[in-house]
């Protein structure tokens, strides 16, 4: 059926003669472009800005708290942008058909999880995107919403409740008869009801109230509950087997409980394995620490329904912590001795989570920026070198890298409302003219690095050690302070790639920095891969009894290099 209205309608069995699309590479080799689909680009043929300078994007303030014209066919027709950026995957924002107010351009709220937002295109446009990037050998992620539904009803007298006391309020009426979709949403009882959130930070209201006028669903583990999870898994299951998408990020998953996310990624994971898709990628929008992310991810997730049943939870998370400590001290504006402790608590985890910290979903820039009333792009006040630097190191360090569209272009918007950070990439009042600038500087020297981060096995496999820094090249230790030359190393194998930064706006920094002895030896050189033609050399410690060790890096202000050990046995590898 081209247009189902319920779960009774759907066909799950894998479509006759369909061969499902897989792909070999593990999850933490993906370097992920995040787009808001109504903000990429809309279906008209237009001519890139040509210039190396940075560009604003478009929109004002009233415009962009509107539809601005994004399609999926837009994005399908500019897929080379994103794949020549060195991009591998594309994460969407939500698609299925949204409430008709003009500010649901996001599409968070969602009244038919059976269709396509006609402002966004059809089933087939998403089919043919789908196609189109498994041909460049990239995977597809859809946004997807199981924590609530958009504003499908009111309660009584149609004006605003608010959590009380775990209270739960009457259904007034829907606002629509033939919504939500799949039919069986229309369920009361598959609902909280028990108003918004007040305080985002108390638990149970945090999982049982309603995202602002967003309808909250029952996800706990009682009859009405397990109903509606089997309800919205298959429709998720439909979309998988429709489009052979590759994975879902699922939104708000702090405000579900961990039962209810485990038996939506099991059971989706199963029906991926179904289909002969055995890299199906679930990660979630987990706003929290550590503590957190053990409880969603991993197969130690209990139920209370089933005692006999493991469920396996999330395969990933974005990496929240990180994000809270890496722009600043690339900025120069906090130490960084916050941003090394993130890896030392990934460490402290390592033993329940084996590599987790491997495939965190990392990133520098994002769409909702929770918590924060002043919303600002990584590139606002940010020259771009520093914008370079802080996707540079999201390649270059453990994890999944993520870039949230218009980065690359150097988009520095800021203000009070997200409207401000979502600033359209085709202009609004130019219908030829668009903002996917191949020849910006900043969308030049990210796909150089990318590249390096498809062909060199440690940016994507190695293990991940922070550098010892020194001014007079005696005296060693981790940076404690701003400015600094900020340091790592991949280490796979006999391989060892350092990347380094100059974290100084103003200052050239001459430090040295420590390499591993047990692969280099004194004399041997370092060529550098990004940010010099030179090479160093690897030098010893000055103190004779000290086996350390280093390399002195002369860095000007901003400047992010990578380097590599130049041994002819050393092998470049291309996808």
């Amino acid at each position: 059926m081209n247009n189902p209205t319920s779960i009774a309608e759907i066909d799950l069995k894998p479509i006759p003669g369909k061969r499902y699309w897989n792909c070999d590479r593990e999850w933490r080799e993906e370097f992920i472009y995040f787009m808001m689909v109504d903000r990429f680009h809309d279906d008209k043929n237009r001519t890139p800005v040509n210039t190396p300078a940075r560009s604003t994007g478009a929109g004002t303030q009233e415009q962009l708290k509107k539809f601005c014209g994004g399609t999926i066919k837009g994005i399908e027709n500019n897929l080379d942008y994103i794949k020549n950026l060195g991009c591998t995957a594309l994460w969407l924002s939500p698609i299925f058909e949204n409430n008709n107010d003009p500010d649901k351009y996001h599409g968070y709220s969602i009244q038919n999880y059976l269709d396509i937002d006609p402002r966004f295109g059809t089933k087939q446009d998403l089919i043919d995107l789908v196609e189109a990037a498994h041909s460049r050998k990239m995977r597809v992620f859809l946004d997807v919403v199981v924590n609530h539904s958009g504003d499908n009803w009111s309660y009584p007298g149609d004006f605003p409740y608010y959590y009380s006391n775990d209270q739960q309020f009457p259904l007034g009426e829907w606002r629509r008869e033939d919504r939500p979709i799949p039919s069986e949403l229309r369920n009361p009882n598959y609902y909280h009801r028990r108003g918004e959130i007040k305080n985002w930070d108390a638990y149970p209201e945090t999982q049982h109230g309603d995202f602002f006028s967003l309808k909250g669903f029952n996800n706990e583990d009682d009859p009405d509950g397990l109903k509606l999870q089997d309800v919205l898994i298959k429709a998720h299951c439909y979309w998988m087997r429709e489009a052979d998408i590759d994975g879902f990020r699922m939104d708000a998953v702090k405000h579900m409980g961990e039962v209810a996310v485990s038996r939506f990624c099991s059971e989706i994971r199963e029906y991926a394995y179904r289909l002969g898709k055995r890299w199906f990628f679930l990660y979630g929008e987990l706003v929290g620490g550590d503590d957190a992310i053990n409880r969603y991810t991993g197969p130690n997730t209990p139920t209370q329904v089933d005692s006999k049943t493991v469920y396996f939870g999330l395969t990933s998370v974005l990496d929240f912590p990180l994000y809270w400590t890496l722009p600043s001290a690339i900025k120069g504006m906090t130490s960084p001795s916050g941003l090394i402790k993130r890896y030392d608590d990934l460490r402290g985890h390592a033993l329940t989570r084996g590599e987790l910290g491997r495939y965190l979903v990392t990133f520098v820039d994002n769409h909702d920026q929770i918590g924060q009333d002043y919303k600002r792009r990584f590139a606002a006040d940010s020259p771009d070198k520093q914008v370079i630097a802080g996707i540079g190191y999201l390649l270059c360090a453990m994890g999944t890298p993520c870039i949230y569209y218009g980065t690359e272009q150097g988009f520095s918007g800021k203000g009070n409302g997200d409207e401000f950070i979502r600033e359209a990439m085709f202009n609004l009042e130019d219908s030829k003219q668009s903002y996917l600038n191949p020849n910006c500087n900043i969308y030049q020297e990210i796909a150089k690095i990318a590249q390096l981060f498809q062909t060199r096995e440690p940016l994507r496999f190695g293990r991940m050690y922070f550098r010892e820094i020194s001014g007079n090249g005696r005296d060693f230790g981790l940076p404690q302070n701003q400015p600094c030359t900020l340091a790592f190393s991949r280490i796979l194998a006999d391989e060892e790639i350092l990347t380094a930064y100059n974290t100084s706006t103003t200052e050239r920094r001459q430090d040295f920095v420590i390499v591993d002895n047990s692969i280099h030896k004194s004399g041997d050189t370092m060529k550098f891969l990004y940010g010099q033609q030179e090479s160093v050399t690897v030098q010893k410690h000055p103190d004779s009894s000290n086996p350390s060790l280093c390399v002195k890096l002369d860095l000007e202000p901003m400047q992010f290099v990578i380097l590599q050990y130049s041994n002819s046995r050393l092998r470049e590898v291309h996808p």
